[in-house]
């Protein structure tokens, strides 16, 4: 189909998916009512992507069954709306055969696009790219207030466009946004680069986000996997139309283990766009070997249906609920295990010293590094409310305009100490990421004092906000939220 008979065809789409999303929203609308007043406001889902324990809510829930669907994909204009449940699977399938993705795609198939932009989400293209929310154009939110309003970098809610990410529905939540996206070719060329030497690594690295290119070959995608200080390797991508034979890692091939070689060149592999958006999703990283489903002989008879991180995630759930794990390890005499399920951000000068720290006080590995530069740097330098105002662009994770970080992400579990502090192991990373001028993702366990806690996250002007947005506390804060687990 030429790309205006697809417009054609997309502007009919259109027309149809913006009146059942209009039939999505007054649901929505008819579920806040019915909540009593002075309750709290949650969403009536089932299913999360976040990994601190939360509260239970016994009370009725907000209702986003209609809110789970791409509303339109406009091909000329390169945007999407897409309501704020819509699970990143969905809406990737929605824009591919457009030659279109989102700019960010995070690694999980079901991440919604509401709950990457409210929590944040980051992926290979991050250093180029920025954060899933800085793709957004405009954004319908349900305020605490009951209240649908659309937020615009420069309108009336400029400021809760800004304070939107990393608020995690405790200001309101994305009933629609309008988001960019950008063209894609059908496949993409890998360079799996080895260092035995993690300050080679991160010198490395900061070069190719400088100049996007290593040695004379555009990157287009960018990420790492550290298995041993002396192990480790960046995988470069590079978007491309050549036809040839592809990889296949969602049958018995496993992909972080493809990343592994000896030699001094790099290796070279090719997958479709579409599996190597989705190329961690089939093994949750390497998470999927806690199950045995990395094992050859349970692999074979797993079914690949299951292969997926929704189904670990339901296995995690249940560990949750019957402490599985704890059982287990106390039938051979062990302690319960501290979770340790993270992604810091620190600067890249910084990368080498976290690591290294990481690896000697910390036993889990691998770990993934994820370089993000902030994609709108002058955007953010002027955004500011009076002269010498030190506001950034996105005060509730306040990163630097013009500064490279990298995102390091592990997710395991570590044997507790006697007589340990709970969550020891959390805890000295959180300082350790604060020593180094970086931040914590808020998706999992938190241990901040009140203080420390405003102080790295927004302050007075998520104060300002709630005020503002849900003037009668409807919504939990965040700080409840986060380190209070409610």
């Amino acid at each position: 189909m030429s790309l205006l008979g697809k417009a054609g065809f997309a502007s009919a789409e259109r027309e149809s998916g913006f009146a059942a999303h209009r039939a999505g929203v007054d649901r929505l609308l008819a579920s806040y009512r019915a909540i009593p007043a002075g309750a709290s406001v949650r969403l009536a889902k089932k299913t999360s992507n976040l990994f601190r324990a939360r509260a239970k809510n016994t009370g009725p829930g907000l209702d986003v069954s209609g809110l789970t669907r791409v509303i339109s994909v406009d091909p000329v204009a390169k945007t999407a709306d897409v309501a704020g449940m819509t699970t990143y699977e969905d809406l990737v399938a929605a824009t591919l055969p457009y030659g279109l993705a989102p700019t960010v795609v995070p690694q999980l198939k079901t991440i919604t696009l509401g709950g990457a932009v409210t929590g944040l989400g980051i992926e290979s293209t991050s250093f180029r790219t920025g954060l899933p929310h800085e793709a957004v154009l405009e954004m319908d939110v349900l305020t605490g207030a009951g209240e649908i309003i659309t937020a615009t970098p420069d309108g009336e809610y400029s400021d809760l466009f800004r304070g939107f990410p990393n608020s995690y529905g405790t200001l309101g939540y994305t009933v629609r946004l309008k988001i960019e996206l950008e063209t894609v070719q059908p496949y993409v060329a890998l360079r799996h680069v080895r260092f035995h030497d993690l300050r080679e690594l991160e010198a490395t690295l900061a070069k190719i986000v400088d100049e996007k290119s290593y040695d004379g070959e555009r990157v287009d995608y960018l990420d790492g996997v550290v298995f041993t200080a002396d192990e480790s390797y960046l995988t470069l991508g590079r978007q491309t139309d050549e036809p040839g034979p592809v990889s296949d890692y969602t049958g018995m091939d496993i992909f972080y283990r493809s990343i592994q070689h000896d030699s001094r060149m790099p290796k070279r592999d090719r997958l479709s766009i579409h599996d190597y958006l989705w190329r961690w999703d089939t093994d949750w990283f390497w998470c999927s070997r806690a199950f045995g489903a990395q094992n050859p002989t349970v692999r074979r008879f797993w079914p690949k249906r299951y292969r997926r991180s929704s189904f670990y995630w339901k296995l995690i759930a249940l560990d949750h609920k019957y402490h599985v794990g704890d059982k287990l390890e106390a039938r051979k005499g062990n302690p319960p295990r501290e979770r340790v399920v993270q992604d810091i951000e620190v600067p890249v000068e910084r990368t080498a010293d976290f690591v290294e720290w990481f690896l000697r006080e910390i036993p889990i590995e691998p770990i993934w590094l994820c370089p993000l530069r902030l994609r709108y740097a002058r955007d953010a330098r002027e955004s500011t409310v009076t002269a010498g105002s030190t506001e950034r662009a996105w005060p509730l994770y306040p990163l630097e305009p013009d500064r490279t970080y990298v995102n390091v992400g592990f997710w395991s579990a570590v044997p507790t100490a006697p007589g340990a502090q709970e969550g020891a192991a959390n805890r000295a990373i959180e300082k350790t990421v604060t020593d180094f001028d970086g931040h914590k993702s808020l998706y999992s366990d938190a241990y901040y004092d009140k203080d420390e806690f405003a102080a790295l996250y927004g302050g007075s002007i998520y104060t300002d906000l709630k005020k503002r947005y849900d003037p009668d506390q409807r919504l939990l804060d965040l700080y409840s939220k986060a380190v209070q687990r409610k």
